[in-house]
């Protein structure tokens, strides 16, 4: 998001769509190596963000406490990850429009107060994950011995937010996906660590399946943290800001209702493309990390109770340097999640009340807009501030996302199957169903995860 300024006298109101017309681009396409790094843009940024601190936390306490346990939920999560962010992408695709924009036009009345305070506890919610990652990044920057980590958790914190205001996250989203390749550094673990490979097919196969409310409340934090409801929004809020990045674009982003069928289809093969590589790349290091974990400190009954024992995962492949590649992880996800997460909730709050939203336009132009990113800026610093313990921080972040998931998913999907929003790009039958079993699978996590917090799991 946040391509370009656009002028400050630029329309800023909200009109009726147009008319369908029969537009596209009929510029020279890319080809080769360079239209496969065009098309990688919302849906990887997106699978970046589902590995940000919350996620590597999550999925390091997974390994550490069950050992392979918990691995079923790789190729479970995997097919509903990929169905639920196609469908919101699509969604943005075909009708130029985010999320929080389409649930204006689709309800009204007590529909739309409940989706509005639906938001408001997402955008809470996501104060809380902000301070998570906040305080992950700043434990970090401790373990390559910079500092104190609450003050570099200040720092990145209010870095971001003037990054933010001064649209710059293009720069800073670059920087950041060079550091969280270090994450591939797990999958350098299962080379040279003992993994038994036995055991992980085992746990593949869900063999070690328990109904303990202690197994059942990570089995719930990890699908809060692969299927997190702030990047619902994100995913239509990223597609709607490329589509306006577009030389046919600008303030009214040309969907695919509105392009020749030719250069519609082709669009929509390669946002999916997009989808599925974001998600694959996150999939692939959640696995990575539990078995990563399980094969080091899971192995010796140690507990992931900070970033340093986490990072011990790391010592068969880079001895002393383990500590530092962990950290350059923590960092560089975390940087990069928290854009996602203040921008995802300030967006979808706005465009519900009818309010200018883009990182491209100036605080000038969309002041409501900023003055929620400046709220969720400060919040979460404050937040990160005042907390102490950033593993259980994160794992109780993501607990809570899986929780509030399932009503969003309900929501994506009738926004998704109404005809007279999405006309012929309305979710089919094989989408539809993989979206409601997604919503049925967060449903009963979420009555799981309540569960658990009633009890105080």
């Amino acid at each position: 998001m946040g391509r370009r300024r656009h002028d400050e006298d630029a329309a800023g109101r909200d009109v009726p769509a147009a008319e369908p017309q029969e537009r596209g681009d009929d510029a020279e396409q890319p080809h080769g190596i360079r239209r496969v790094l065009r098309l990688l843009g919302p849906g990887l940024i997106t699978g970046a963000s589902d590995d940000d601190p919350s996620g590597i936390a999550t999925y390091a306490q997974a390994g550490a406490t069950f050992g392979y346990g918990t691995l079923w939920t790789v190729p479970f999560v995997l097919p509903l990850m990929i169905a639920v962010q196609e469908i919101c992408d699509r969604t943005a695709s075909a009708t130029g429009k985010s999320l929080g924009a389409l649930a204006r036009s689709r309800f009204t009345g007590v529909g739309r107060w409940v989706v509005l305070l639906l938001l408001v506890a997402l955008f809470a919610a996501n104060g809380l994950n902000v301070a998570a990652d906040l305080l992950a990044v700043g434990e970090g920057m401790a373990l390559v011995g910079a500092g104190p980590a609450h003050i570099w958790s200040a720092v990145a914190g209010l870095g971001i937010g003037a990054a933010l205001f001064f649209g710059s996250f293009e720069i800073v989203a670059k920087v950041i996906r060079w550091l969280c390749l270090s994450l591939f550094a797990y999958v350098g673990v299962l080379i040279v660590a003992n993994v038994d490979w036995g055991d992980v097919l085992r746990g593949l196969a869900g063999l070690d399946f328990s109904l303990s409310p202690a197994y059942l409340g990570m089995i719930v934090a990890i699908l809060g943290t692969s299927i997190s409801p702030y990047l619902f929004f994100w995913q239509t809020e990223d597609r709607v800001e490329e589509l306006r990045d577009e030389p046919e674009g600008g303030d009214e982003p040309v969907p695919l209702q509105q392009r020749r069928r030719r250069s519609a289809r082709r669009r929509l093969v390669d946002t999916r493309a997009d989808v599925v590589v974001g998600m694959v790349f996150s999939v692939v290091v959640m696995f990575s990390i539990v078995v990563a974990t399980a094969a080091t400190l899971g192995a010796e009954g140690k507990k992931v109770e900070s970033a340093a024992d986490a990072a011990a995962a790391l010592e068969p492949i880079a001895g002393p340097a383990a500590s530092v590649l962990f950290a350059l992880g923590f960092i560089g996800s975390g940087l990069l999640a928290v854009p996602v997460l203040i921008t995802a909730g300030s967006a979808a709050l706005a465009a519900l009340l009818g309010k200018e939203w883009s990182l491209a336009h100036s605080p000038r132009r969309d002041p409501f807009f900023y003055t929620l990113i400046g709220i969720g800026t400060v919040g979460g610093v404050l937040l990160a501030t005042f907390s102490t313990d950033a593993v259980g921080l994160l794992v109780f972040s993501a607990l809570i996302n899986g929780i509030v998931a399932a009503p969003f998913l309900v929501i994506v999907m009738i926004i998704a199957q109404d005809r007279t929003i999405m006309g012929r790009y309305r979710v089919g039958p094989l989408a539809a169903t993989f979206g409601w079993i997604t919503a049925a699978v967060m449903s009963v996590a979420s009555v799981i995860g309540i569960a658990q917090t009633v009890l105080g799991g």
